[in-house]
C-alpha cells in the first residue's frame, strides 16, 4: 500500500514537472514570437517610411525636372521667335515683324496730352513716360485692336521719367532686349502716336549709346529715328523685335536727335514698381 502511494506521488511529481516545463516553453515561445512580431512591425514601419521618403523625393525631383523643362522650352521658344524676327527684318526692312510688334503698343490720352506706351506683361502692365500722365486724373488707353480702357497708375519715377500703368485683361506684350548689347549703327524702329497719328512707325539707326540725359545719368540711347510729340513713352525696337529703350525726348530745333532710356534701366524700375505695389 505504501509502495503504491509512493509510486503515485512520483508520477504526480513527474507530471507537475512536465507541466512546468511545457508552461516555460510556451512562455518562451510567446516571448520569442512577440519579439519577432515587434521586429517585423518595426521593419515594416521602417520600410514604409523609406518608401514614403523615396516617393516624396521622386515627386520633388519630377516637379523640379518639369519646371526646368518648361523653362528650357520657354527660352527656346523665345530664342526661336527672336531668330524668326531677325530673319524677317534682315530682308532689308522691318515689315515682317511690325504686325506682331504693333499689337503690344498702346495710345494714351489724358485731359492734357497724348502719348504712347507699350504692354510689358500679358496681365496688362504698361510702361510709358511720367510726363505723359503727370497731373492727369483719367488715363484712357487704346490698343491696336481698337479696344479702350481706363488705366490705373501702379508707380511713377519722375527722375527717370517713367510710369507703370495697369489695364484689366490679357494681352500681347513686348519683350525687352539686353541694352548692354546695343551696337552703334544697328537698325531700329519706333512705334508711337506722333501728333495723334496712331501707331505710326519710323525707322533709323542707333547713333550712340550711354548718352547723358536730363537726369544726369549716362543711360540714354541716341537715335536718328524721327520722334515727335506723341512718341513719348513708346518703344524703340531692334531687328529681333525686342525693346531696347523707351523713347523719351528729342533736341528741340534739331533733326534726327532723339533719345530713349535704355531697356536695362527700365526693367529694373518695373521690378521696383511691382515690388512696391499695394495689393488691394
Amino acid at each position: 500500500m505504501n509502495h503504491h502511494v509512493k509510486h503515485l506521488k512520483r508520477h504526480r511529481n513527474v507530471l507537475y514537472g512536465i507541466v512546468v516545463v511545457l508552461l516555460i516553453l510556451q512562455i518562451m515561445t510567446f516571448v520569442f514570437n512577440s519579439s519577432q512580431t515587434g521586429k517585423i512591425i518595426s521593419q515594416q514601419d521602417s520600410l514604409r517610411n523609406d518608401l514614403d521618403s523615396n516617393v516624396d523625393e521622386i515627386k520633388i525631383e519630377s516637379q523640379s525636372n518639369l519646371e526646368e523643362l518648361i523653362k528650357i522650352i520657354s527660352q527656346q521658344k523665345t530664342d526661336f521667335q527672336s531668330e524668326i524676327n531677325l530673319l524677317k527684318a534682315s530682308q532689308a526692312d522691318f515689315s515682317g515683324i511690325i504686325d506682331q510688334m504693333v499689337r503690344g503698343v498702346v495710345n494714351i490720352r489724358t485731359e492734357k496730352s497724348v502719348g504712347t506706351g507699350f504692354i510689358v506683361s500679358p496681365s496688362g502692365y504698361i510702361i510709358t513716360n511720367h510726363h505723359v500722365i503727370d497731373g492727369s486724373n483719367i488715363l484712357r488707353v487704346s490698343t491696336f485692336s481698337g479696344d479702350e480702357y481706363v488705366a490705373s497708375v501702379v508707380g511713377v519715377d519722375p527722375l527717370n521719367d517713367l510710369a507703370l500703368l495697369k489695364i484689366p485683361g490679357l494681352f500681347d506684350f513686348l519683350e525687352f532686349a539686353d541694352s548692354s548689347n546695343i551696337q552703334t549703327g544697328e537698325k531700329v524702329i519706333a512705334i508711337g502716336n506722333p501728333l495723334g497719328l496712331s501707331f505710326t512707325v519710323t525707322e533709323g539707326i542707333v547713333s550712340a549709346v550711354n548718352r547723358e540725359g536730363p537726369n544726369g545719368l549716362d543711360s540714354y540711347i541716341q537715335t536718328d529715328v524721327t520722334l515727335n510729340p506723341g512718341n513719348s513713352g513708346g518703344p524703340l525696337i531692334n531687328k529681333e523685335g525686342k525693346v531696347i529703350g523707351v523713347n523719351n525726348f528729342k533736341i528741340g530745333g534739331a533733326e534726327s536727335l532723339g533719345f530713349a532710356l535704355e531697356s536695362n534701366v527700365v526693367k529694373t524700375k518695373i521690378e521696383e514698381f511691382l515690388a512696391q505695389q499695394v495689393i488691394s
